[in-house]
C-alpha cells in the first residue's frame, strides 16, 4: 500500500500523541454519533457501528493520515427522508433501515468509482474563498449542533442546571485554553474531558451525561455486540433501484464533498498532501461496509479532526485508536462512557468551532475583490441554512461566473494596417463564450481592406462557441468579398479547430517567419496562394 505511514514522525507525530489523540476523538464521537442517528430516525447504536466502520477503513485505507472519519449531521439530514420512505414503501417500521442499508451499497460504489475514475483532483478547482465560506459555515453548523445540548428531554435547561452546565462547559474550554500553554505533551482535550468527569462524579453534580442523553431521546445504553453480516432484507427489483438511487448518489455526493474540504482544510493544518482519489475510495469502500454490517455510514467529520490534530494526531495510527476505541466503548466501556458529562464534550466542540472558523475573513474584508467578500457570505449562509453539497457548488458556480464574466472583458484588438495595405488585428486575451459579442465588435467588416490577418499570438481560443464565432465572422468576410487568414493558433487552438473543421473552414496564411499550424488546411493554402 502506497505511502501507509502508522506514524507520521517526519510530521511532528508519535504513538503517544496518536494513541492520546484517538481516545479523544472517541470520546468525543460518542454523542455526536447518537444524536445524528437520532436526526436520522435510527437506532444509537446503528450510528457508533457507522462511526467505528467509517473510521476505521478511512484510517486504514484512506488518502488523509490522521483525518477521522464517521457518522455525520449532513448526511443524516437526507437518511431521515429516506428511512421514512422506506417504512412506508416496505409496510413497516424496520425497512426503512433496510433500505438505508442497501442505499449505502450504492453510495459507496458510486464513491470508489469516483476514486477510480480520479474524479477527486476536481476538488482542487474549489477557489479560496468558497473554503473560507466553508469553514466559517461549518464552525456556525456545529456551535448551532450543541446549543441543543443544553435541553433536557426537549426543554431549555433553567436556574441551577443552567448555571452548572455553563459553569463545566467554561471549564473545559479555560483547561483546554491554559493546558497547552503549560505542556504540549498531554492532549488538552482528552485532561479536559477526564477532569471534568471527575469534578462532577466525585462532587454529585446533577448534569447532564452521555447516559441520560440517551435515554432523553428515546435510547437505553450504548453497549452492544460485534456488528454482523447481512445482506439488506429488500427486494432488489428495477423499483427499488429507482427510490433508493436518487438518495445513494445525493449521499455520495454530501460525504465526497465534505470528505475532500476537510481533506483540503487538513492538508493546509498539517502543511502536508493527502490524495483525493485514495480517499474516495477509502469512503465508498467504509459505506458498503457499513451497508452490509449494519451502520449508518458517513464520512469525513471536520470537527473531530481537528481535534485530533490539534491534540497531537498526525498518522493512521490515531484514526485506528478512535475507531477501536469507540469498539471498546461500545462492547465493554459503556458503563464509564456513559458517565461522561455532556457539557465537558460541549466545551471540547466549542472549543473546535473556535479553531474552525476562519477569523481572517475579518481581516481580508476590504483586501479582497468584493465578488469573493460575497461567495464567502453566500457559502456561508447556505452551510447554516441549507447544506454543505450545494453551498460548494452554489460558491464554485459563482466564482466560476466571476471569472467568466471578469475575463470576458479583457479580450482587446490591436489594429494595424501594413505597407501592403494589409490588415492585421492582433488579439490579446482569450477567447471564449463569455467575450463573443466584444470580440465581433473588435471588426470592420464592412470598411476593411481586401486582405485580414488576424494574429492569436496573445490569444487562445477556448471552447466551441470562439470555434463558432471565427466560423461565422469568417463568413462575413468571404460574403463581402475579402479574404481572412488567422495566424499563430496554440497546440490548444488547433486541437479545437480540427475538431471543428466541418464548421470551421477558414483560409490560413502561410507565415515565413513563423510556423503556422493545422496541416489539414495545406491545400486550402496553396489553392488561395494561386488564385493571387
Amino acid at each position: 500500500m502506497k505511502s501507509f505511514n502508522l506514524i507520521d514522525k517526519t510530521n511532528g507525530g508519535s504513538i503517544k500523541s496518536d494513541l492520546l489523540s484517538g481516545i479523544t476523538v472517541a470520546l468525543a464521537l460518542v454523542p455526536e454519533a447518537v444524536a445524528f442517528a437520532f436526526v436520522a430516525g435510527i437506532s444509537p447504536v446503528v450510528g457508533l457501528y457507522g462511526a467505528f466502520m467509517m473510521g476505521l477503513v478511512t484510517s486504514v485505507f484512506g488518502g488523509r493520515p490522521g483525518m477521522i472519519s464517521g457518522a455525520t449531521g449532513a448526511m443524516a439530514v437526507v437518511m431521515v427522508n429516506l428511512v421514512i420512505q422506506g417504512n412506508e414503501l416496505g409496510g413497516s417500521d424496520s425497512m426503512g433501515l433496510q433500505y438505508l442499508f442497501a442505499t449505502l451499497l450504492l453510495a459507496g460504489i458510486i464513491q470508489v468509482s469516483a476514486g477510480i475514475l480520479r474524479l477527486g483532483k476536481f476538488v482542487r478547482m474549489i477557489p479560496h474563498s468558497v473554503m473560507m465560506g466553508f469553514v466559517n459555515g461549518l464552525a456556525i453548523v456545529i456551535f448551532l449542533s450543541q446549543l441543543g445540548m443544553f435541553k433536557s428531554k426537549g426543554v431549555w435547561l433553567e436556574g441551577s442546571s443552567l448555571f452548572i452546565m455553563i459553569s463545566l462547559v467554561l471549564a473545559t474550554m479555560l483547561i483546554m485554553w491554559l493546558l497547552p500553554l503549560l505542556t504540549k505533551k498531554i492532549p488538552a482535550a482528552l485532561t479536559a474531558i477526564l477532569v471534568i468527569s471527575t469534578v462532577v462524579i466525585l462532587g454529585n453534580l446533577e448534569t447532564e451525561t452521555v447516559k441520560s442523553f440517551i435515554v432523553a431521546n428515546g435510547g437505553n445504553s450504548i453497549k452492544a455486540g460485534l456488528p454482523i453480516f447481512q445482506i439488506p432484507l429488500i427486494s432488489f427489483s428495477f423499483e427499488t433501484l429507482f427510490f433508493i438511487a436518487p438518495y445513494a448518489f445525493i449521499l455520495a455526493a454530501i460525504g465526497l464533498i465534505e470528505s475532500l474540504m476537510t481533506l483540503n482544510l487538513i492538508d493546509e493544518l498539517t502543511d502536508s498532501h493527502g490524495s483525493g482519489n485514495r480517499e474516495c475510495v477509502a469512503q465508498g469502500a467504509g459505506n458498503i461496509l457499513n451497508g452490509f454490517f449494519g451502520g449508518m455510514g458517513g464520512c469525513a467529520m471536520i470537527g473531530q479532526s481537528i481535534i485530533n490534530v490539534k491534540s497531537g494526531g498526525r498518522g493512521r495510527l490515531s484514526g485506528i485508536t478512535a475507531a477501536l476505541a469507540l469498539l471498546i466503548f461500545i462492547l465493554f466501556g459503556s458503563n464509564y462512557i456513559e458517565q461522561v458529562p455532556i457539557a465537558a464534550l460541549v466545551g471540547v466542540m466549542f472549543m473546535v468551532v473556535i479553531g474552525t472558523f476562519a477569523w481572517s475573513t475579518f481581516k481580508v474584508w476590504n483586501k479582497v475583490p468584493v465578488a469573493d467578500v460575497l461567495v464567502i457570505i453566500l457559502v456561508t449562509l447556505i452551510t447554516v441554512f441549507f447544506d454543505l453539497a450545494l453551498a460548494v457548488l452554489a460558491g464554485v458556480i459563482v466564482s466560476s461566473l466571476v471569472f467568466a464574466w471578469e475575463n470576458a472583458k479583457r479580450i482587446r484588438a490591436r489594429k494595424i494596417i501594413d505597407e501592403h495595405g494589409v490588415k492585421h488585428y492582433e488579439i490579446f486575451g482569450p477567447l471564449f463564450f463569455g467575450c463573443i459579442e466584444l470580440f465581433n465588435s473588435k471588426f470592420d467588416v464592412k470598411n476593411d481592406p481586401e486582405e485580414i490577418i488576424i494574429d492569436f499570438k496573445e490569444s487562445r481560443i477556448v471552447d466551441q462557441s470562439a470555434i463558432e464565432c471565427v466560423n461565422k465572422l469568417t463568413e462575413r468576410y468571404l460574403k463581402s468579398g475579402k479574404n481572412i487568414h488567422l495566424r499563430h493558433l496554440s497546440s490548444d487552438c488547433i486541437k479545437l479547430i480540427k475538431k471543428a473543421e466541418k464548421i470551421c473552414d477558414v483560409n490560413v496564411l502561410e507565415d515565413p517567419d513563423y510556423f503556422v499550424a493545422i496541416d489539414n488546411f495545406r491545400n486550402v493554402q496553396n489553392s488561395a496562394i494561386k488564385k493571387k
